[in-house]
């Protein structure tokens, strides 16, 4: 028996003026989710996931003297793995609705940007609160990632920081530093990077709910992905943000200002006029990232009124890859309207 939804004529009637045209349709629920432009994506190792390598412990040298010896040393390296998510659906329109609307064509893009928007805002959601053990067929996001402050627990939670509020009334914000060796977005060997998108026609039949087929134009949208965390000291989280009157919008708000130069120490390296650390002793370490923050509508208000109010001149819009946007000495600040005002207390 099949399943799923079909649009039907009322559908096509709302869509539709009264002199026979399909309208344009006002995107009510169109969001932004501005990490596009800053995640790479790297091919994959596997079909299904992607294995990386990391180092866990360095050769610690002894000193010597005339006629003794050093013992040899030995440097240490472990692996880990992530898996890859595919995203899949289907937009099926009956041939006969399309010839009777007169617009069938326009009908259907209508109908497909739908999925364009929706394609987007799963895999934005994924990429922060992709959860493996809940959802075993997506990726594993940011935030059950960095999902601690105790360090006792994991050894990341050094680089996830608390904003002090409790409940379930919170936001985080984040800075991650993109590359092919610290942190990237993969798709699968031999596959592509992005949203495939099939124009099926009327190869592909529909079938009613006893299970009779029908003539549908059909399209068929997939996205295979995953989030690597090769490197998990060049992203940090700032969470426990609370969002209320008690926390951001009342007299003790945190001090975003102050926290967020604190994140950026938390990196390796940076540049000089960000962290002013902008080398490591490993020669291979030294590699640029894109360096860019992240947080929702709530938060970037908030940074605008703590800046105004403390006159920050950090803040402040710059070109970045050729759009004026909100930097913090020199890094770019984008909107994630997937990042809620909802997650609870990080522990």
């Amino acid at each position: 028996m099949a399943t799923g939804q079909w649009p039907t004529i009322v559908d096509v009637a709302s869509r539709t003026s009264t002199g026979g045209e399909i309208m344009e349709v006002a995107e009510m629920l169109s969001q932004c989710n501005d990490y596009t432009d800053d995640a790479p994506f790297m091919e994959a190792n596997e079909r299904t996931g992607h294995e990386f390598s990391y180092r866990t412990s360095i050769v610690s040298p002894a000193w010597r003297a005339y006629n003794s010896g050093t013992p040899y040393g030995k440097s240490t390296t472990a692996k880990a793995r992530v898996g890859l998510g595919m995203l899949a659906d289907w937009s099926q329109v009956d041939a006969a609705l399309l010839r009777h609307s007169g617009q069938g064509e326009a009908f259907r893009r209508s109908e497909d940007f739908a999925f364009l928007e929706g394609f987007s805002q799963v895999i934005a959601q994924t990429l922060i609160y992709g959860n493996t053990t809940v959802t075993p067929a997506e990726f594993m996001g940011l935030a059950p990632f960095y999902n601690t402050v105790n360090t006792n627990n994991a050894q990341n939670a050094a680089n996830v920081l608390s904003g002090g509020g409790t409940g379930n009334s919170n936001t985080s914000l984040w800075y991650i530093g993109w590359s092919p060796r610290s942190f990237f977005l993969t798709y699968p060997r031999g596959g592509q990077a992005g949203l495939k998108v099939e124009d099926r026609s009327d190869a592909v039949p529909a079938y009613d709910n006893l299970g009779n087929p029908y003539l549908a134009f059909t399209t068929y949208f997939e996205q295979e992905v995953g989030l690597v965390p090769m490197d998990w000291r060049r992203g940090a989280r700032l969470c426990n943000i609370d969002t209320t009157a008690a926390g951001l919008a009342g007299p003790n708000a945190i001090d975003i200002f102050a926290t967020m130069p604190e994140m950026t120490l938390l990196f390796p390296k940076t540049s000089k006029k960000v962290s002013g650390v902008d080398k490591t002793d490993a020669p291979d370490d030294n590699y640029s990232t894109r360096n860019v923050w992240y947080c929702n509508r709530t938060m970037l208000h908030w940074m605008y009124v703590q800046a105004m109010r403390q006159r920050n001149v950090l803040l402040r819009l710059e070109d970045y890859a050729g759009i004026v946007t909100d930097n913090f000495r020199g890094e770019p600040i984008k909107l994630i309207d997937q990042i809620l005002n909802t997650e609870a207390t990080v522990t």
